[in-house]
């Protein structure tokens, strides 16, 4: 890496093949390691959600140590979670770009563990509610840390699909919660006043196993580079190559390319919403569609799904963990097996396709459970079915804003978009559909399901026109970092390109 004296802004112009020295890495253990120390995190998230939607019905009976309703714990207190994660995305998203992935990841973690544990040892309603919020908070940060880092670390070959395959190990979680909360509900077993606190507290020991595991993961040398950092992202990816060249036992192939840019402390919020909005205003419409159609379809029903099977076709409340087991497992299947076309047949065809597919099925499912054609069982395949393509769908929202703005601001546009399109479908979409299943009226569930299937068509018809063809293409040349310069050393000119 080359570098001209400090400018009058106080930063070195730099020349570096660090982006490109990294796009051509063969996948290896490193890669791995990577991926577990990130994206188990999501599996967190999975059992977290998952386990309030089961226990929902326990927490409501007599007994449980909580005064508090079944409506309150799918309605309000996973409000206050989503909530929490919007203002954890925002504040943490901010810290993340301005100080590193690593620092963040690492203190995001801390704040879930610690937030999760007092959940466990909830006595009032207020606690209880208090400590949803704020592990949603922790939460949060760890989707703008986490994603920004995977996508900067991941070589562009396999990108698409590790991105969406650790978005849809959040599944995996929700397997192992839905499991779970079958043997903490039943009472043979477990007092109904102890079982569901120590469903939370395993959640605080399977974080503290991945908090072992994160400490090995690097910074990103992407945002080292840019942060004035240049010596030690040199040393990290030339320690990495030797590493990888050792384990394949054959030398790498030369970079591409070479990038310079001009190093920076931080990145102003003013210029982050210009590159946003003004620079980018057909990306940033995207980005705001799909997260509202994915956050309502997903925040609405799968925190009242178990609610659904109770009300409708009264299943016992020890029992819902293993319907919702079998949908999580759908959810999963989707993203591990639909991954790899996002880098293949692209992301424009596979985004609006995946999101088109799952909304005119959910508005299928609407129809036959308006008909009363539908069992608990059937119901639950209709879902397996319809979030196999969701949970792909809604994977690939956090990888689109991670990788189709520029570098500085891929923190606070994964926080944004998240935020937003979470606060508009995540939290008026359990207030609005814990009230409309709580009801009892069979049409009144049904409009739920035709409110999130029609957002979930509407976001895939803005993807059929506006998604970026991604695929297989470096992070800098997708968006051009705000640093970069050109060739006679003068600032990139932003050129509104779509």
């Amino acid at each position: 890496m080359s570098a001209t004296p400090a400018s009058a802004t106080g930063g070195d112009t730099v020349t570096t093949a660090v982006p490109a020295r990294l796009d051509r890495l063969p996948w290896s253990r490193w890669h791995w390691m990577i991926v577990i120390g990130l994206g188990t995190v999501w599996i967190l998230d999975g059992l977290e959600v998952t386990i309030v939607g089961n226990v929902a019905g326990r927490l409501a009976e007599e007994g449980s140590g909580l005064d508090i309703t079944a409506a309150q714990v799918t309605g309000v207190a996973a409000a206050l979670y989503v909530a929490g994660a919007c203002s954890g995305a925002l504040f943490f998203g901010w810290l993340t770009d301005r100080y590193g992935r690593k620092k963040l990841f690492m203190i995001t973690l801390v704040v879930y563990l610690g937030a999760t544990a007092m959940t466990a040892l909830s006595f009032e309603s207020w606690w209880f509610f208090l400590f949803r919020f704020l592990t949603g908070f922790g939460i949060g940060g760890e989707y703008a840390a986490i994603n920004s880092a995977i996508d900067e670390l991941i070589p562009s070959l396999h990108r698409g699909r590790v991105d969406l395959i650790i978005n849809g190990s959040y599944w995996l979680g929700a397997i192992g919660g839905a499991l779970l909360s079958v043997v903490m509900l039943d009472t043979d077993i477990f007092p109904k006043d102890l079982g569901w606190r120590l469903s939370f507290a395993l959640g605080v020991v399977l974080g503290l196993v991945v908090l072992l595991v994160r400490r090995h993961v690097p910074e990103s040398p992407r945002w080292q580079f840019i942060h004035g950092r240049g010596e030690e992202a040199e040393e990290l990816v030339s320690s990495v190559e030797r590493e990888i060249e050792a384990e394949k036992g054959t030398k790498l192939p030369p970079p591409a390319g070479e990038i310079t840019i001009h190093q920076r402390k931080s990145i102003g919020f003013g210029l982050i919403a210009k590159t946003v909005f003004g620079r980018y205003p057909r990306r940033a419409t995207l980005g705001l569609s799909l997260f509202i159609g994915q956050a309502f379809l997903y925040n609405a029903i799968t925190f009242g799904f178990g609610t659904i099977l109770i009300t409708f076709f009264d299943v016992p409340t020890g029992s819902t963990g293993y319907y919702f087991a079998v949908i999580a497992a759908g959810n999963f299947l989707g993203p591990l097996l639909l991954g790899r076309l996002f880098d293949t047949v692209g992301r424009r065809i596979m985004i609006s396709g995946t999101y088109l597919l799952s909304g005119l099925l959910l508005f299928g499912t609407a129809w036959l459970f308006d008909r009363g054609s539908l069992t608990a069982t059937t119901l639950t395949a209709c879902w397996c079915v319809v979030l196999f393509f969701a949970s792909a769908g809604a994977s690939s929202a956090y990888l689109t804003v991670s990788e189709i703005f520029p570098m500085e601001t891929r923190a606070m546009a994964i926080a944004f978009f998240y935020a937003l399109g979470t606060a508009a479908g995540g939290i008026s979409g359990p207030l609005i559909f814990a009230g409309l299943t709580e009801s009892g009226v069979v049409g009144d569930t049904v409009l739920a399901f035709q409110i999130g299937a029609g957002l979930m068509c509407a976001a895939g018809l803005v993807a059929a026109f506006l998604a970026v063809n991604a695929e297989r293409r470096s992070l800098e040349d997708i968006a051009e970092p705000l640093s970069a310069v050109r060739d006679d050393r003068s600032q990139v000119t932003p050129s509104g390109t779509p």
